[in-house]
């Protein structure tokens, strides 16, 4: 079964509102194998929504919407909809009881234009909402259905678990469930990791996709089957493949980010490291210290000329750094200023040097500056250096 997600309202468009909702949905589809092939977001415009729901009729079994339930001028959603499937509104006195019924549960007087939430397309069957006062409805039209929820969170979760997802449950006939897992890798970049699994990311089942970040790039597979056990097992044969193909260039999986695993392993060996750090306000000895393992990292910011930026300077201050500290590992990140551009990484250069009781080393790289883009590019280069001469 394939279901479409439709987000209602402007200040989703305009984005004074993450959409949330979106998300959650997904997952609580994908959990019972139902899949999610598109998401839609529009504003609160009659026409548009109601375009909106006829293109996901066109390629979906099941919409469901998110917003503009409300009593306001500007909550168009029953409109849009009745328009969608050309059947007009019509006053369901039911609903109309039953939001008078919650506001004097809590104590007050129900506004008329509260009404309004009672008007349903002609033919949809109504939904009673006990947490809150927008009533919903499903509209069933040329074998598709139209669920309509409201945008406000804890009512939307609340009739899904208790109305959605069990009337999907049935309808798909069978117990099918999605699962994905993350593979977590840095230091690499997304063409590369597509050279080494390119042929894998064009199966169908289980599929695998990239999605690149600063400094990272995530593996994603995702497998459906009829239950969880073929499923886990599926993702655990593709992990397999995708592990001996890329090999140490995966950190981690899931949530997990590169401090977290590199402090796991300093804990584990029972090392110390202390660490140099320019242009970068201490970002890395920051991301160590804000682990579970909450490091003491001994750290020194310092100051440098652009052309004292260079891979023999950085391995005498990571071996002076590391003969005054007493540390296992020394690190020393110098970069140059570069461009103050926050979206710029490529306009200046950073050499990274490590100092062990076996040996010292050292990098250079295009880029550096104390743009936000460079910082964190260079933060997640170095502690994947760290965690390389850990393992």
């Amino acid at each position: 079964m394939r279901a479409e997600l439709v987000s209602i309202g402007t200040e989703l468009l305009l984005g004074e509102i993450i959409d949330t909702n979106a998300a959650w949905l997904a997952q609580q589809l994908a959990a019972i194998g139902v899949d999610v092939y598109f998401r839609t977001t529009v504003g609160d415009n009659v026409g548009r929504i109601a375009a909106a729901i006829q293109i996901g009729m066109s390629r979906a079994d099941v919409i469901i919407t998110t917003g503009g339930l409300g009593p306001t001028v500007d909550d168009m959603t029953r409109e849009g909809i009745a328009n969608a499937v050309g059947a007009p509104l019509e006053l369901n006195h039911e609903l109309v009881e039953q939001i008078r019924a919650r506001f004097a549960k809590w104590g007050r007087t129900m506004s008329e234009n509260n009404v309004k939430q009672a008007y349903i397309p002609q033919g949809a069957t109504p939904v009673e909402n006990p947490v809150g006062t927008a009533p919903c409805f499903i509209v069933e039209h040329q074998g598709h259905f139209v669920f309509v929820l409201p945008g406000v969170p804890r009512e939307m979760k609340h009739l899904t678990e208790t109305r959605v997802l069990p009337w999907l449950r049935e309808k798909a006939g069978d117990s099918s469930i999605i699962l994905s897992k993350i593979l977590r890798t840095c230091a690499v970049g997304e063409s590369l990791i597509d050279e080494k699994i390119g042929d894998l990311e064009i199966e169908s089942n289980p599929t695998v996709g990239l999605a690149a970040h600063s400094g990272q790039t995530d593996v994603r597979i995702t497998a459906k089957a009829a239950t969880r056990a073929d499923a886990e097992k599926m993702l655990a044969d593709m992990e397999a493949r995708v592990r001996e193909r890329l090999g140490d260039w995966i950190y981690g999986v899931g949530d997990e980010t590169v401090e977290q695993v590199v402090a796991r392993m300093l804990t584990a060996q029972q090392k110390t490291v202390a660490l140099a750090e320019s242009n970068t306000q201490g970002k890395i000895a920051e991301l160590l210290r804000s682990t579970p393992e909450g490091l003491n990292v001994a750290d020194n910011l310092i100051r440098l000329n652009d052309d004292e930026v260079n891979e023999k300077n950085a391995e005498q201050i990571a071996n002076i750094l590391r003969a005054q500290t007493g540390a296992d590992i020394a690190l020393a990140v110098l970069s140059t200023m570069g461009a103050q551009d926050m979206y710029l990484a490529d306009t200046g250069k950073t050499s990274i040097a490590i100092s062990s009781d076996s040996n010292t080393r050292s990098y250079t790289y295009p880029v550096g500056g104390m743009g936000e883009m460079a910082q964190q590019w260079t933060a997640i280069r170095a502690l994947d250096i760290l965690r390389r001469a850990l393992l």
